[in-house]
């Protein structure tokens, strides 16, 4: 019987051969600082390619020097870093996988800007974090202007989709939640605007047929955070700006308060289904999911088009290949060279 994790899914014009996603996970790991990808990251994305992962997405790759959660991240801020994605990128595909990735801005979570910036100056708990700065209109519009500018550098190096990384408390979270985005001005009035720009910025820059993926956290676990309603509110703004597709998590704005998150398998896919209904739009579900019948489950029940595995694939590169030889009891996307081992 084939399995519907392992049907193949074309979002515009992106084939994959499977609705396995490898979900983004920064590796802290840009030893000189300088935001381009090293042997780490080339060995570490290629391997979940050969491993038979349908759709890899890069870890947090920052539009700015001090959008960075730490000076180890990856960064897309200057033309000079794309070669070095480029050969990753170009690893991938020799080996079969498509590769997106996630462009972001820490905002007021950059642990190591000397001064970071958000929509208002309000500092995220913790003695890692420093108070920001608010932004003027005008800085704000320079910021779409980095988001619009790394997604051209991002399709010149030869992505397959990108994403943007608007959960988890990061810049474009903080502009469309009401906890944070306390400004008087255009971008305060309406708390969808700042993401609808950048969406708009980066889809100037990609091409008519390449998916555009948007990561939402659909629900905030600190006390008077917002709920899927208004995560699906801004959905609906986005999808109307460009988004193509919704990566749907949870949290990541403060410390969770009366509501606590699930922290159990699956305890986000309600979230993805639920955008997935209300906007008639592919959507990647993403949380512990990482035993294969769950996983299954998902796409088999139409709850997501999707499953991102993260910590999973981080102790198995090979997760989408067990996958398949535990679900369907035969050799599944196994390299030519492991065969043996099979």
């Amino acid at each position: 019987m084939t399995q519907k994790l392992f049907a193949s899914y074309d979002l515009k014009g992106l084939h994959v051969n499977n609705r396995i996603v490898m979900a983004p996970m920064c590796q802290y790991s840009v030893t000189a600082k300088d935001g381009k990808p090293n042997e780490w990251h080339y060995v570490h994305y290629l391997s979940r390619a050969i491993g038979g992962t349908g759709l890899i997405i890069m870890e947090m790759t920052d539009v700015d020097p001090d959008g960075r959660i730490t000076d180890f991240d990856l960064g897309i801020w200057s033309d000079d870093h794309i070669p070095a994605f480029a050969r990753i990128i170009d690893g991938v595909h020799a080996h079969n996988g498509k590769i997106g990735i996630q462009i972001a801005h820490a905002g007021r979570k950059a642990e190591d800007a000397a001064v970071p910036i958000a929509p208002s100056a309000i500092k995220f708990p913790g003695s890692a974090y420093k108070m920001p700065r608010a932004l003027t209109t005008e800085e704000v519009q320079d910021v779409v202007q980095k988001f619009g500018d790394a997604a051209r550098r991002a399709v010149q190096a030869g992505v397959d989709t990108i994403e943007l990384h608007g959960a988890h408390g990061y810049l474009i979270h903080q502009f469309q939640s009401p906890l944070t985005n306390k400004r008087d001005d255009i971008y305060g009035q309406d708390l969808a605007r700042f993401g609808v720009e950048v969406i708009q910025a980066v889809k100037k820059e990609m091409p008519a047929d390449m998916p555009l993926i948007f990561r939402i956290s659909a629900v905030e676990y600190a006390d008077g955070g917002y709920d899927i309603d208004h995560a699906i509110e801004l959905s609906k703004a986005y999808q109307v700006a460009g988004v193509d597709a919704f990566h749907v998590s949870s949290g990541g704005e403060g410390p969770a308060g009366e509501r606590k998150p699930g922290n159990y398998p699956g305890y986000q896919v309600p979230f993805a289904r639920k955008i997935r209904e209300a906007l008639n739009v592919p959507v990647i579900a993403v949380g512990m999911l990482e035993d294969p019948a769950l996983a299954e489950s998902v796409i088999g029940s139409e709850d997501a088009d999707f499953v991102a595995i993260a910590r999973g694939m981080l102790r198995d590169p090979y997760w989408a290949t067990h996958a398949a030889i535990t679900l369907r009891n035969e050799p599944n996307n196994i390299p030519e060279q492991y065969a043996r081992a099979y």
